[in-house]
């Protein structure tokens, strides 16, 4: 099943447009389902008819849902918030423990839980998923990483230390303290399911992220570092919507320095996105219902096929070895002289002949210096000290 992740910063339009998407997926004669995993719904607001937990249709091979994701936290979560929901009983007011026992990240993956019942039930061929605003989604993509180190470094350990504290404790009057086994039991499941969601992720071959942007300052910059987060934890990122741009006629008069500001921001963006950058103007009203929702579609994807993957692998992407870290970009049919390389605080600033690429860095690379910058077979591979 085709997997399309549409993410970006609040209010750029996400909703609309994957709606849009799941709209011309269907057009071009697939089963299609769009997800809500953002805790603020807004799919109903957009299709203008109530939408829920469960899948409803909405139009002829489409079908919509927003997940609940405090149900699917209950599902899974419910055993291990049990336990520490004990531990703080008394320190802290109820509601309030409440909300500490929800990790960063772990609300949106286990809303991300529905791709894979989507899956199984094997009734649509594209999911396009309406994600959190993009802190939350970087959030989320995080924390399979720490959870995973920390089964694999220390969750048995854990485990085989209460089997044998229990009964010391338990003589001691203090045995509510430890876990039982069915916390143990619960968190394997967890982690489990968090790993398929991880798997769907990454494989490259079926799930890709889309940015949603405004052609705003504010939004390109955050939009920049979504890119180079998603590379960082293995998202492959097909494509960049530009949505809401000022539509030709609005050039001039009272817009002209609005315009002149977006032509600048557009300039930036293609300078920035090594994947296909789709367009939606900016309409004299909102778009609410499914005629007007397809339309949009039309708009941003004109004849291509929503559910095709408009680019192959990551351009841009990390990987370590024994001496540091490497940020390989693909650069087919450049050649050394064409290349400069530069690090300017965050940012990776590329030359290639007459055109300039600025690359914003992850945090565990923004101010590091780059002691060698190679170029073989179209690949230019930059290494930090």
């Amino acid at each position: 099943m085709r997997v399309i992740l549409l993410t970006g910063k609040g209010g750029v339009g996400k909703t609309s447009l994957s709606i849009a998407t799941a709209l011309g997926a269907a057009e071009h004669g697939h089963r299609a389902i769009v997800l809500s995993t953002d805790p603020a719904h807004s799919l109903g607001d957009a299709l203008g008819t109530p939408v829920g937990p469960r899948p409803i249709s909405v139009c002829s091979g489409v079908f919509a849902q927003e997940v609940g994701a405090l149900d699917e936290l209950e599902r899974s979560w419910s055993a291990i918030q049990h336990w520490l929901r004990g531990l703080l009983r008394g320190e802290t007011d109820e509601l309030v423990a409440e909300e500490l026992l929800v990790f960063p990240g772990l609300e949106e993956l286990m809303a991300l839980r529905a791709v894979r019942e989507v899956e199984a039930r094997g009734e649509h061929d594209v999911c396009v998923v309406d994600c959190a605003p993009t802190g939350a989604t970087l959030r989320m993509l995080r924390f399979p990483d720490a959870l995973r180190i920390f089964m694999e470094n220390f969750f048995e350990i854990e485990r085989r230390g209460v089997r044998w504290l229990r009964p010391v404790v338990g003589r001691l009057g203090g045995s509510a303290l430890l876990p039982d086994e069915e916390f143990f039991e619960a968190f394997e499941r967890l982690y489990r399911e968090i790993d398929d969601v991880r798997q769907i992720l990454t494989d490259g071959d079926r799930t890709t992220a889309r940015l949603v942007m405004n052609p705003a300052r504010v939004v390109v910059e955050e939009t920049r570092r979504s890119f180079a987060y998603l590379s960082l934890y293995g998202v492959a990122t097909d494509a960049v919507i530009v949505n809401r741009e000022l539509p030709p006629q609005a050039s001039g008069g009272w817009f002209a320095r609005w315009a002149e500001k977006e032509r600048r921001e557009r300039a930036d963006i293609a300078a920035s996105f090594p994947v296909p950058i789709l367009h939606a103007p900016l309409h004299p009203t909102e778009l609410l219902g499914v005629d007007a929702l397809r339309r949009l579609g039309r708009e941003v994807y004109g004849s291509r096929d929503p559910a095709a993957v408009f680019a192959e692998g990551r351009p841009i992407r990390l990987r370590k070895d024994s001496r540091g870290t490497i940020l390989e970009i693909d650069l087919p049919n450049a050649s050394k002289d064409d290349l400069d390389v530069g690090v300017h605080g965050s940012e990776l600033l590329v030359r290639v002949r007459d055109a300039h690429r600025r690359i914003a860095l992850p945090a565990s690379l923004a101010g590091r210096t780059v002691s060698t910058a190679r170029l073989e077979a179209g690949v230019l591979a930059i290494r930090f000290e």
